[in-house]
């Protein structure tokens, strides 16, 4: 009985131009010839910044491109103390960052020069509607990334020995943080002038999260 079920034929499918689908014997299922599914939403921040990829190279302004590269200046003249170290023992640094010593050298003149900066920058720049969002995107990844040399900061302050192993873990840490705003300069100056968006880890998402 129970095989003589299962090879019994199936029922006749019949598909009407009215997008009804019959099943002889059995009642009828309607379909939708257009469904609609939702469309995934993007939040606004990433929403613009994949705008700004999408336009290319030609959509950022030579203006805002020279602001967006020059701020990337600020976070690297503020930790520059870092770099003691290693341009001690590395003369190639030495050459690399000669040119910039005059700019360096005014920049640390006067002892609130780094807070004057930033308040220039964050009020006068990042909250300022007039200026493109590259402009102050960038900017505002410049900011933070300063705002980070807080850490090293206090970790320096509170732990500073004068030799042993704990002058080593220093200056490993004191070169990790001189290198890294080296090369975000370099990535974030290079890029700007591309009319790229440059992103720096962990800094990125904090700047979108700022600039409205």
């Amino acid at each position: 009985m129970a095989i003589s079920h299962l090879l019994s034929p199936l029922p006749s499918l019949t598909f009407f131009q009215t997008g009804t689908l019959t099943l002889t014997g059995r009642s009828s299922l309607p379909l939708n010839p257009n469904p609609q599914f939702p469309k995934p939403r993007l939040s606004r921040e990433r929403a613009a910044t994949l705008v700004l990829q999408s336009k290319g190279d030609d959509s950022v302004d030579a203006s805002d491109r020279i602001i967006s590269a020059v701020c990337y200046f600020y976070p690297f003249f503020d930790g520059i103390q870092y770099g003691k170290f290693i341009i001690t023992q590395y003369p190639p640094f030495q050459i690399l960052i000669q040119p910039l010593f005059p700019a360096i050298k005014a920049f640390k003149s006067f002892p609130f020069n780094g807070f004057l900066i930033f308040l220039t920058l964050y009020f006068v720049v990042v909250r300022n509607q007039n200026f493109s969002r590259y402009v102050r995107f960038n900017t505002m990844q410049a900011i933070v990334l300063d705002v980070l040399l807080i850490f090293p900061d206090l970790l320096e302050r509170s732990f500073n020995p004068s030799e042993g192993l704990g002058l080593d873990v220093v200056m490993s840490l004191d070169s990790t943080v001189f290198l890294f705003l080296l090369v975000s300069l370099i990535y974030g100056f290079s890029a700007c002038l591309f009319g790229q968006i440059p992103r720096l880890p962990i800094v990125a998402d904090a700047a979108d999260r700022q600039v409205l």
